[in-house]
């Protein structure tokens, strides 16, 4: 049967349990309440996540939260578990907005069961280039897949009564210089593609948040951009929500506040609040215009229920059924993954012809099942694949495992052995608390200290406890986070001294772990280990803390005698299941890539246990492209993306056959960095130009000399479909197909617009629509899917509007962008430009 989805408004304007009229009034009669200082404080963080309370008005503090796979609350500590789903790029890969409605329903019970109030996410900028180094955390390179996902998403979270913040506004799509950069876009490409996805989210979805960039866009930083913050965002779109920086972003009082910007977080010191006051008080800033933005926010505190004599939109009666969290994340892992190539038939596997299975690869143990920075989140529990193979394998099945290569050379939070615990004294040794460590990291913001010590009595933190090795050998320790630091192991000091503070805000919240000594210790022999931090408390501007870490690393074995160890591993067995991924120091906030391999000596043990077992299938744990060379080699490769905690049970389920690989490429794959179209993501004097216009993703590749490896789009199945029929009638296409293999399946039909005759500087194919359908063996089914009107519709740029470019086009029916099933003529396109 098909899949629909009909989106509900979640704005209280606009349907909903709330009262408009009623939320209104409440927020003018609170308004006018309000003195000028207390007006200006409800606009800056009073700490690094929330709002204040303002008990004069019964207003509640309201409380933000970091998405987009998890919902941290106020901590960021493993002692304090979250639920984590796969990554944005997996969500995106089920092209699926029902299941990303769902995601964000299942996110929005964790935002309430952590006490937060808005979740600072989705984000939806475009992969614009393959470095960027966060684009695991945004969705696809098309503006439509991704205003589709996001569309579902911010409905799920807030017809669940938390708000959703569409990030970051608008076109930061790298991380090199992301406070600084000056994109530079042409007003057409900036329309058609980079604001493409928030202008359908805030039409389809009513967000009630959306979070400035850190990047100027020609020329004006984001957070005091008034052409596109006030001009398009709320005078053209009619968007009524807030708009908070991001973190640290808003840096002029008056610009921002001018430029359109709601909220200056973190707190308590901003360019907000009392700076603020005295803005308006020299007369340098009307208080109408104060009075605008604390409107804005006392509206998003009614609609969460946080403002009294407003009922929230949703009441806690009318929220949506409650969601087995982990279900959710096993099935947006198993739809989301993506068979890449399948030869022979050589997946799912027949444990009944293949009963050895030799499971190799550093990830396959340790679960790569995130990406690194600020979307950190810790889970309960994590499902490696070694764990989902070892559960769901039948009586009779053999699993080995080896390590084959270990990707990461790095040292990492102190974690398997260790038992540890916080020590916190004052100046004078006292001992002020302690608290039990999940992990060998200390992540406190000012406020959320332990056992209510003050920020300013703490004089030094030490993680203490005993650490038993698994292994005999040379262990490696170091330190994560900026300050004095000494480091005892088995009662040797290995390290004591000092490090300056870093310069990017993640760096001083996460640090790069730092190796300071090694110790030979013995296995099954505990030892005390002891990092004493004698300078804990960190700033960077107003965020302050104490953020730093122990890190270990097993004793180093030798490479060439590991991938030995696991070609003969191959070699003995019927199937070879290869697990390789990135890093940590590959794929996270902070920094952009600099080439797409996989880290380490993977790709050479892809290479050997390929030659030594032709049954071979890899399965590739990354959150964004990454070179293979040795795909044309290999019998099938699955993409499984950052798969969330339950991802080696979905990994399983899918190997074995119970579920369909459903996931299709939102991104174009090269085959090699040098391939791509777009590579520029460093700037040059603080500026990085968008030269390439509207030619992003697939749209280049179209007229790129150099075939990618993995078209947008692409993904094969478990079973076969036929496309029977297409037509196109009122901005509708209906096509018939049906599946003709011996077995249920899901399938991705994608409609793309061909303009024909001389292209006028438009792409020669744009995604015109998608939908996902289910079928049972031999069943025929017919699939109605809207054509998306933007398809027949450029950016004039002289005329500062949207212009109907008349046909002839041709649409395509397709299993990927590079494809074409069925071809049928539109009539002339309807002329009005709302609806995309």
């Amino acid at each position: 049967m098909a899949q629909t989805l009909a989106f509900v408004r979640s704005r209280s304007t606009g349907g909903g349990t709330g009262s408009p009229g009623d939320h209104h009034a409440v927020v003018e009669a609170a308004l006018a309440r309000l003195d000028l200082d207390a007006k200006t404080r409800l606009l800056a963080g009073q700490d690094l996540w929330t709002l204040p309370a303002l008990p004069e008005i019964g207003l509640d503090s309201l409380v933000m939260s970091d998405g987009p796979v998890g919902v941290r609350g106020a901590a960021w500590s493993a002692d304090d578990p979250s639920l984590c789903l796969p990554s944005p790029t997996a969500l995106a890969a089920t092209w699926d907005p029902a299941l990303a409605r769902r995601a964000g329903r299942v996110l929005a019970q964790e935002a309430h069961r952590k006490g937060a109030h808005v979740l600072l996410a989705p984000t939806v900028n475009l992969h614009r280039s393959p470095l960027g180094g966060r684009h695991f955390e945004a969705y696809s390179e098309d503006p439509l897949l991704t205003s589709r996902i996001g569309t579902g998403y911010v409905t799920g979270v807030q017809e669940s009564g938390i708000a959703a913040t569409v990030k970051h506004f608008v076109a930061n799509d790298a991380e090199t210089e992301r406070f600084t950069v000056d994109n530079r876009v042409s007003e057409r490409a900036l329309r058609e593609l980079y604001l493409a996805p928030f202008e359908a989210i805030v039409r389809d979805a009513g967000p009630w948040a959306l979070m400035s960039a850190y990047n100027g866009v020609n020329g004006t930083t984001m957070t005091e951009h008034r052409a596109l913050q006030t001009g398009v965002l709320r005078e053209e779109w009619g968007f009524d929500g807030v708009v908070v920086s991001d973190w640290l972003a808003a840096r002029d009082t008056v610009r921002a506040i001018e430029g359109g910007l709601d909220v200056a977080m973190p707190g308590p010191q901003t360019v907000f609040g009392p700076a603020l006051a005295a803005a308006v008080r020299d007369g340098r800033v009307a208080e109408s215009t104060v009075d605008r933005a604390v409107r804005r926010v006392l509206l998003l505190a009614a609609r969460v229920g946080l403002l009294k004599g407003a009922a929230p939109v949703v009441p806690v009666g009318r929220r949506p059924a409650p969601l087995d969290g982990p279900g959710v994340a096993r099935e947006i892992a198993a739809r989301s993954f993506v068979l890449l190539s399948n030869r022979a038939g050589a997946l799912p596997l027949d444990t009944s012809a293949v009963p050895s299975i030799a499971l190799i690869g550093r990830a396959a143990r340790d679960a790569r099942f995130l990406g690194g920075g600020s979307a950190t989140v810790y889970p309960a529990r994590v499902v490696s694949p070694l764990d989902g193979l070892t559960e769901a394998l039948p009586d009779g099945s053999i699993l080995t495992y080896t390590m084959g290569a270990d990707a990461n050379d790095q040292l990492e939070v102190a974690a398997k052995g260790f038992e540890l615990r916080a020590v916190l004294r004052d100046a004078h040794g006292h001992r002020l608390a302690e608290q039990p460590l999940a992990l060998g990291r200390v992540r406190w913001m000012d406020g959320a200290i332990p056992a209510g010590v003050g920020y300013d009595a703490l004089a030094t933190v030490e993680i203490t406890g005993t650490f038993t090795p698994l292994d005999s050998g040379t262990h490696h320790f170091g330190t994560s986070g900026t300050g004095d630091f000494r480091l005892t192991v088995d009662g040797t000091v290995l390290y004591d001294g000092a490090d300056p503070e870093g310069g990017d805000p993640m760096e001083v919240l996460t640090g790069r772990a730092i190796p300071r000594g090694s110790a030979e210790l013995e296995a099954g022999r505990p030892v005390e280990v002891s990092l004493l931090h004698r300078a804990p408390k960190v700033a960077f501007g107003p965020i302050r803390g104490v953020t730093f870490g122990l890190t270990h690393r097993d004793p180093q074995r030798d490479g060439d005698r590991l991938i030995e160890e696991a070609v003969a591993a191959a070699r003995a067995a019927d199937t070879a299941v290869v697990v390789v991924a990135t890093t940590e120091r590959v794929e996270s906030e902070g920094f952009d890539r600099t080439n797409l391999r996989l880290p380490g000596r993977q790709d050479e043990l892809v290479a050997r246990v390929a030659a030594a077992n032709p049954r071979t299938v890899v399965v590739v744990n990354a959150g964004a492209p990454v070179e293979m060379p040795w795909r044309e080699d290999v019998a099938a490769i699955l993409l499984t993306w950052f798969p969330g905690q339950e991802g080696g049970a979905a990994l399983a389920d899918v190997l074995l056959g119970r579920e369909e690989p459903g996931g299709r490429l939102p991104t174009t794959w090269p085959a090699r960095l040098e391939d791509a179209p777009v590579t520029r993501v460093s700037p040059e004097e603080g500026v990085l130009p968008y030269d390439e216009g509207l030619f992003v993703g697939y749209r280049a590749w179209e007229r790129h000399a150099t075939p990618p490896a993995y078209p947008f789009g692409h993904g094969l199945g478990y079973t076969t479909w036929e496309y029977l029929a297409l037509t196109v009638a009122d901005g509708c296409a209906r096509v018939r197909l049906r599946n003709t293999g011996t077995r249920p399946g899901r399938e991705t039909v994608q409609l793309y617009a061909e303009p024909v005759g001389p292209a006028g500087g438009r792409p020669a194919r744009q995604l015109a629509g998608l939908a996902t359908i289910t079928a049972e063996p031999g069943e025929t089914v017919d699939v109605e899917i809207p054509v998306a009107d933007r398809t027949f519709q450029v950016w004039d740029e002289e005329a500062g509007a949207w212009d109907v470019v008349a046909g002839p086009y041709l649409l395509h029916a397709a299993r990927s962008a590079a494809d074409s099933v069925l071809t049928a003529s539109v009539p002339l396109p309807p002329s009005d430009p709302g609806r995309s």
